[in-house]
């Protein structure tokens, strides 16, 4: 299938690994011209030249980082017509130790983050003609999870912030979208010390272990490989979704027991 993206230009945050570098290199791979956005100069750096791309370090969070990232598009690339908001991380920690660092550094971001993004990118779209924009949500922000709460009510805040940019930019064709996964084999969860490790230190069993007793919840019975989001990501990157806008879309093997 033609996803019509040959030489839109794109921009993925969080592109240096996991579902972002699988994006990044899934919309590079339907000739689009991509963006790598990611905080390490080192880790973006070669994950753009794997397939092409330019890069930009930064994090996303930082003063002025929306308006650096939409103008480098404007003046090296021409413009901005497809943007991924996918920069994100979660840990495990019980709600009564969550502090308010805690909690603000994950509202930034996944809420204010992208939100700044999408400030940005979306009226240039609808001078452009229309565009698309992917935000990379999760499952937990479909249902509450104890894992991380902050994470979760942020994920939450993520996807109705998706639905307000959809509603209002749906007459300009910015068709505006969230992508939901469930656990993802990814660093989050397998890096040393990630998502596996501290389950596993707070439940008394191994980093296989804990692997495993996360994969038994998921009705598909394993975890996502990032190029399966990325495909979902894609297509609704393209010009096939265009009468996709204000959904959230759910990648999580049926971890979620709703049809919405």
């Amino acid at each position: 299938m033609d996803l019509g993206l040959d030489g839109k230009v794109c921009v993925v945050t969080g592109a240096s690994r996991g579902i972002g570098l699988a994006v990044a290199r899934r919309l590079c791979s339907e000739g689009a011209r991509v963006l790598f956005v990611a905080r390490s100069a080192d880790a973006v750096e070669r994950a753009a030249d794997g397939c092409g791309g330019d890069w930009l370090a930064l994090d996303v969070t930082g003063p002025g980082a929306a308006d650096r990232v939409i103008a480098t598009c404007a003046e090296q690339m021409g413009g901005v017509d497809v943007l991924v908001n996918n920069a994100g991380t979660s840990f495990a920690k019980p709600l009564d130790e969550l502090t308010d660092a805690d909690w603000q550094a994950q509202w930034e971001l996944h809420v204010m983050a992208p939100m700044r993004l999408m400030r940005c990118a979306a009226p240039r779209m609808a001078e452009a003609g229309g565009g698309r924009i992917v935000n990379v949500t999760s499952s937990a922000g479909k249902r509450p999870s104890l894992t991380n709460a902050a994470y979760s009510v942020t994920k939450a805040a993520q996807l109705s912030l998706s639905r307000v940019f959809a509603d209002a930019y749906a007459r300009r064709n910015v068709l505006v979208n969230a992508v939901a996964p469930g656990p993802v084999n990814s660093e989050l969860w397998t890096a040393e010390g990630g998502l596996a490790d501290q389950t596993a230190a707070a439940r008394g069993v191994t980093h296989d272990e804990a692997l495993r007793l996360q994969a038994d919840k998921v009705p598909l019975g394993r975890f996502a490989e990032p190029e399966e989001i990325a495909d979902v990501v894609a297509f609704l990157c393209s010009e096939r979704s265009s009468t996709v806008t204000g959904a959230a879309w759910s990648a999580d093997g049926g971890a979620v027991s709703i049809i919405v």
